[in-house]
């Protein structure tokens, strides 16, 4: 286990995408950065697999999208569906990018190859070092350890996660609500009649399900369910395809590799930042998976974070992030609310829309922009 410093420039809290995208890019910019975690070891699941257009621009100085793309299934397609009928196609070829895909990537490999990066730069990760309080002041902050062990950091960067401790001492508000549903996600090996380069959102008045590839020969399921079991099985999600997905080419699922529930809440830190203290990631804003944007604006903070603190500029980063957490809770709101939209009759508007919308490619396009997280001012 590497030696804790007893003072460090910027100390970053959590070790998960955001984390160690921030850490790596402060070391590769020269900055004097620790990066703590409570877990004695990496995660090993895929919580998050989409890799958008725009976090893979980010993490081109890094040196790790290639590695990504290597590593990951292309998908330039993003489909909406009701059952067998296709509502809208949002194709990402052609935007203005050198990624002009979806990447369907574990988050387990994205963890991976961030850290051994960060290892090649020269940077470690702190493991089964737990927080337990920052106390700031106008010279920067301290943090307090579960083993009496303290940090003296003229910056503290909370990317620990939605129950972030970093936020809750700092003071900081996080202000929304939990959906009523919980999420079952499901990385199973499955056989159907759609195609395998295309992510498909399927609306059900039971609830939304999202399918897409993933390495290997797998396919990422996720749904929101009433009530749904910790660990689902083949069952449970041969069943929830059986409902929500096609009629004409219905799912076998063959066998589940991992799955998990959860609760989403959509919220929004009040603030990014109290004094020297600054949020990123889930700890900033946390919302519903439609669309695959959580690790994606989480990273995104970290890059922009790290080039802010390194020039000095880190006045500005509020401005510039928060905006992003906002438009990007709202947009997932809405679709993961358009899923459930009342009884036949919304329903049926809701599609008509949706149909009439498809047909025009501006909006097509605007959507591709907003998906890939490309419509972020640059």
């Amino acid at each position: 286990m590497p030696k804790l410093p007893d003072t460090v420039e910027v100390a970053v809290v959590g070790a998960g995408p955001t984390g160690l995208a921030l850490a790596a890019s402060l070391v590769d910019r020269g900055k004097d950065a620790v990066l703590l975690d409570k877990a004695a070891e990496g995660a090993n699941t895929s919580r998050a697999a989409v890799v958008h257009a725009r976090t893979l621009e980010v993490l081109e100085p890094l040196k790790v999208a290639g590695e990504l793309v290597e590593r990951g299934v292309i998908v330039p397609t993003f489909t909406v569906r009701d059952r067998d009928r296709t509502l809208m196609r949002v194709d990402f070829g052609g935007l203005p990018t050198a990624h002009p895909y979806t990447l369907m990537v574990p988050q387990s490999t994205t963890e991976e190859v961030l850290l051994r990066r960060l290892r090649a730069l020269g940077g470690e990760v702190h493991r089964g070092r737990e927080v337990t309080a920052v106390t700031g002041d106008a010279d920067g902050a301290t943090i307090r350890l579960a083993d009496g062990a303290t940090v003296r950091a003229r910056h503290v960067v909370g990317a620990d996660g939605m129950h972030s401790v970093v936020r809750e001492q700092a003071g900081i508000g996080f202000t929304g609500d939990a959906y009523p549903q919980s999420f079952v996600l499901a990385d199973v090996h499955l056989e159907w009649g759609l195609p395998d380069d295309e992510v498909q959102l399927f609306f059900s008045p039971d609830g939304l399900v999202v399918v897409a590839p993933l390495p290997g020969g797998r396919h990422r399921v996720v749904a929101t369910v009433d009530d749904a079991p910790e660990h689902p099985d083949a069952a449970d999600v041969r069943d929830l395809l059986g409902a929500r997905g096609p009629r004409a080419t219905p799912a076998r699922v063959h066998d589940v590799v991992w799955s998990s529930r959860f609760r989403v809440h959509h919220r929004i830190a009040d603030h990014y930042r109290a004094g020297r203290i600054f949020l990123a990631g889930d700890a900033a804003h946390v919302h519903s998976p439609a669309g695959g944007q959580g690790m994606n604006t989480g990273i995104q903070d970290a890059v922009d974070l790290a080039r802010r603190l390194a020039d000095g500029a880190e006045d500005g980063y509020e401005e510039a992030r928060r905006p992003v957490a906002a438009g990007v809770v709202a947009m997932t709101d809405r679709m993961t609310r358009a899923a459930t939209a009342g009884g036949p009759a919304a329903r049926a508007v809701r599609n008509t829309l949706l149909t009439v919308a498809g047909h025009n490619a501006a909006v097509r396009r605007g959507l591709a922009m907003r998906l890939s997280e490309l419509a972020v001012d640059r």
